[in-house]
């Protein structure tokens, strides 16, 4: 008993005396981050020098996310390098009917498809523009939505682009390279959650 009365006075003395835990406060004056803007989005120009290679590679996506085959879209969106997570969820979304990938590729409608690039700021000058043209690597939002007459609504930034349940179009990033002489491109598809 005296054993007991002795460890709870000390627990008690221990409690009063022990500082509280609080965070270190920095020695380094922190600036707030400033918020940056999403890059609009614009249509690929037609006369883009790239603009045959996107739309070829949307068509090619878009054929194999039809098949619902794994096998046919799993190669473009990273193959080996897909994790088990990401096939899971793209599988998901072709058979999904809350997802915008139903109505915009499986509806008996009319598929629309645009193809974006994100607007170059207006400080680039015409060699800087030139230089990201001629470049060798580039990357494109491609969009479907079935129906209507094409003109949208389709997504303003790559933010509106996430594929979350409602959108009346779905949409993938492809990121094309002409590095070494041989074209290469791969697909992104991503998922927000429900608005």
């Amino acid at each position: 008993m005296r054993a007991m009365l002795i460890s709870s006075a000390l627990v008690a003395v221990l409690a009063v005396s022990a500082p509280a835990f609080a965070m270190p406060t920095s020695l380094l004056p922190i600036e707030p981050e400033v918020a940056v803007p999403a890059s609009e989005l614009a249509p690929l120009d037609a006369n883009s020098a790239w603009a045959p290679r996107f739309a070829a590679a949307a068509d090619e996506l878009a054929r194999a996310l039809r098949s619902r085959d794994e096998g046919q879209w799993a190669p473009l969106l990273g193959g080996q390098w897909l994790s088990a997570a990401d096939r899971e969820r793209v599988g998901n979304l072709l058979v999904d009917r809350d997802s915008p990938f139903l109505p915009a590729l499986f509806s008996k409608a009319f598929t629309h498809r645009a193809i974006f690039g994100w607007t170059a700021p207006a400080s680039l000058s015409a060699e800087e523009r030139a230089a990201v043209e001629g470049g060798q690597e580039a990357e494109a939002l491609v969009c479907w939505s079935a129906g209507g007459d094409g003109t949208g609504p389709w997504p303003t930034t790559a933010i509106e682009a996430d594929n979350r349940p409602g959108l009346r179009y779905a949409c993938a990033r492809i990121a094309y390279s002409i590095r070494g002489g041989t074209p290469t491109w791969r697909a992104f598809i991503d998922q927000g959650a429900p608005a």
